[in-house]
């Protein structure tokens, strides 16, 4: 039975070619593996915005501090991480001289058959991940995968697609892992949202900081407005003055108090500032608003 590697290789294929060259690479492989440096240190440690149509590659900084530029997006890295660069993703990297590890690049025919044999979309998308306390399998699994790469022993395509899909099922278990810390701090997120409302609906009339729900909730004043801009669609301070103009629009058209009243029973320290903060969010004064309903 072919290997996968052996069956991708049988499809036609573009001519792949990597940063700075222009001829494709010399062996009938279709993947290529050399370490950072050895590409990096010929363009003064930086490799420039650029992409590939028909290669996938996972770069794994071992050590040492890199810059990292997919799609747009900077990834400053000083810890251990390997970096998913997709298809057609524009990527760019910085390095700095002492950085240790490899780049690996597959041509896609290969990617895509890995992809399928084990279920797995991760490297369809561009993903930075932080490795941890998987470094010593990782380092382990791009040393053997470098020297049999380099290597001409028997067994060779077997070996290299048995590294490969273990680098794989790590990549995906990884990936995995990382979604589900995702949806367990966005659902964190959400339950400290609304406990905020309900702390709100509690204490709106006394005109409380930021930072006093924050304290409520064990989180910082600048979390907490993170956390209402990303989930609510505005900041902490823009949900206390809704509330508080939500109550005003009520007190207005439901009763009959005088405009001193309702900012009496607002906790406004005066009715020249209940005006002026009504006719700022409503865009009218509170007779003007009373007038219309």
């Amino acid at each position: 039975m072919c290997s996968v590697i052996e069956q991708a290789r049988c499809n036609p294929v573009p001519v792949f070619r990597l940063y700075g060259e222009t001829t494709a690479w010399p062996t009938p492989d279709l993947i290529h593996c050399e370490s950072i440096a050895s590409r990096s240190r010929l363009h003064d440690w930086e490799i420039r915005p650029h992409r590939h149509g028909d290669l996938v590659q996972l770069l794994y900084v071992q050590s040492g501090a890199a810059e990292l530029e997919v799609e747009g997006q900077v990834m400053p890295v000083r810890e251990a991480s390997l970096q998913v660069t997709p298809a057609l993703a524009v990527h760019g990297f910085r390095f700095a001289e002492d950085v240790q590890g490899w780049v690996l690049s597959m041509g896609l025919p290969l990617a895509e058959q890995l992809g399928r044999l084990l279920e797995s979309t991760v490297l369809e998308q561009p993903a930075c991940f932080a490795v941890g306390e998987g470094k010593r399998h990782l380092d382990a699994l791009f040393e053997s995968i470098d020297r049999e790469y380099a290597g001409h022993a028997p067994g060779r395509d077997l070996m290299l697609q048995s590294l490969l899909n273990m680098l794989l099922v790590w990549l995906s278990r990884r990936s995995l892992e990382q979604t589900h810390a995702e949806a367990s701090q966005q659902d964190r997120g959400i339950e400290h949202v609304q406990a905020f409302a309900r702390l709100l609906e509690q204490d709106f009339r006394e005109h409380r900081p930021i930072e006093h729900y924050a304290a409520k909730l064990g989180i910082s004043a600048a979390h907490l407005n993170a956390l209402c801009r990303r989930l609510a669609g505005q900041s902490a301070l823009q949900m206390i003055h809704q509330r508080l103009l939500l109550e005003a629009k009520r007190h207005l058209v439901y009763t009959t108090l005088t405009v001193q009243q309702v900012s009496d029973s607002l906790g406004f320290s005066e009715p020249a500032y209940f005006s002026r903060f009504f006719k700022r969010y409503a865009g009218v004064s509170p007779r003007a608003f009373r007038d219309k309903r």
